[in-house]
């Protein structure tokens, strides 16, 4: 019995890897209650573990799982069959009730589920993490700890945000051709957002963001697969198939930080990276541009050094000077100061980072003062890059990178 249970096991949570978001989608679509929806689809896996070591897996699990979660939503609404409203939850229920669809029949919604988590009414820092738990099935302790917030309060957004949809009658749809640039944006930020959590954790080793890169990375595949004819969801997918092909690269065997420049590109995975260009080079065609491809293809720049043996500075500094005039990002300018420095001196450089001291969102930006740091130690300033590596060390969180930054003030001699 022990080995029927772990099949059973096993064989459930293979289901859920494969379709969890589908079903949820599906279900969530027709009753307009995604909390609803995820708690029937618990119950039919709570069945199901019980049911399956006895009775043998299904055939099919995910219909059997459908079949489960049906049921139980059909059963949940009969007991409300008095309460006001009841009788419009009651229509959107007849489809459920008088569907015979097959697992591989299901109409694959996750897609309209996506649009609904990102609508506008939503807010913004919400949007992710409402993906992650109704598209990949994360709980609110996870969510919570992968976003640094405490899982009771996450759980109590996540909620409120489930409840937003259902109260305001947000459309589980694609949106027409007309609007589905702007919202598409915001589908493609959620996931992006949820990958640079994930992506901070550079060895794997932070529980709380373990494998989120690569979930998030699994959603950008879906959307792709979903619109093919998005340039942008193909330039996300890109980007993050890019960063994360150096993930074992960005750490020494001792834990030490390596900076991008001086990455063994041996380590970079060169499987992921084809894939990242192939999906970089069907955007492409498509005659579009946005932020994400340029992004993506400053990151193929970089990527030409694992071929070439140097970075093709030039087209980094012409990428993110096209990324300027989309976004007044202060972020943009910094990456295009360092590409400066390279192809025009540091000089130049620093005039830039100049231009952009009296922006009060770069007062405490790490990265500011590192990049400033590096460039006056290039120019011989050695009393000005101190003051800016101990700005920087003082700011960054992460300790492999604050002994890097320490490091290189160091090394200026400055310090005694």
């Amino acid at each position: 019995m022990e080995g029927a249970a772990m099949m059973a096991q096993q064989a459930a949570e293979a289901a859920a890897r494969r379709s969890y978001g589908k079903l949820v989608a599906f279900l969530a679509a027709r009753t307009r209650d995604v909390a609803g929806a995820e708690d029937a689809l618990a119950d039919a896996f709570a069945s199901a573990l019980e049911a399956w070591p006895a009775r043998g897996i299904p055939d099919n699990p995910e219909a059997w799982l459908l079949t489960a979660a049906r049921r139980r939503l059909i059963d949940e609404s009969r007991k409300r069959k008095t309460a006001e409203g009841a009788g419009e939850h009651l229509l959107l229920l007849e489809e459920l009730a008088s569907s015979d669809d097959e697992a591989d029949a299901i109409p694959d919604d996750r897609l309209a589920l996506m649009f609904a988590c990102a609508h506008p009414a939503i807010d913004a820092g919400m949007r992710a993490p409402l993906m992650l738990q109704t598209i990949l099935g994360f709980d609110a302790a996870a969510i919570g700890s992968a976003f640094l917030v405490a899982p009771s309060t996450m759980g109590q957004r996540l909620v409120r945000a489930k409840a937003r949809i259902r109260q305001a009658g947000i459309p589980f749809r694609i949106p027409a051709q007309e609007e589905l640039a702007a919202r598409l944006d915001a589908v493609l930020n959620a996931i992006y957002a949820a990958y640079a959590e994930g992506w901070v954790d550079a060895a794997g080793t932070d529980v709380r963001r373990r494998n989120l890169a690569q979930e998030a990375i699994w959603l950008g595949r879906l959307v792709a697969s979903l619109l093919p004819q998005s340039a942008e969801a193909l330039g996300l997918l890109s980007l993050m198939l890019h960063s994360h092909a150096r993930r074992k690269a960005r750490r020494a065997a001792d834990g030490a930080y390596v900076p991008l420049a001086e990455q063994d590109t041996a380590l970079w995975d060169a499987a992921l990276m084809d894939e990242a260009e192939a999906a970089l080079q069907q955007a492409s065609r498509m005659n579009t541009i946005g932020r994400f491809q340029l992004e993506a293809a400053v990151q193929s720049a970089h990527a030409v050094r694992r071929m070439s043996g140097s970075t093709d500075w030039a087209a980094i500094e012409s990428l993110y000077e096209a990324l300027a005039t989309m976004s007044d990002s202060p972020v943009v300018q910094i990456n295009r100061a360092v590409a400066l420095a390279h192809t025009q001196g540091p000089q130049a450089g620093l005039a830039l980072l100049d231009s952009l001291a009296g922006d009060a969102r770069l007062a405490d930006y790490q990265p500011y003062w590192a990049a400033r740091a590096g460039l006056l130690a290039q120019m011989g300033a050695k009393d000005q890059a101190d003051a800016a590596y101990e700005r920087a060390s003082g700011l960054e969180r992460d300790e492999a990178v604050r002994r890097f930054l320490q490091g290189r003030r160091a090394a200026l001699g400055t310090v005694t």
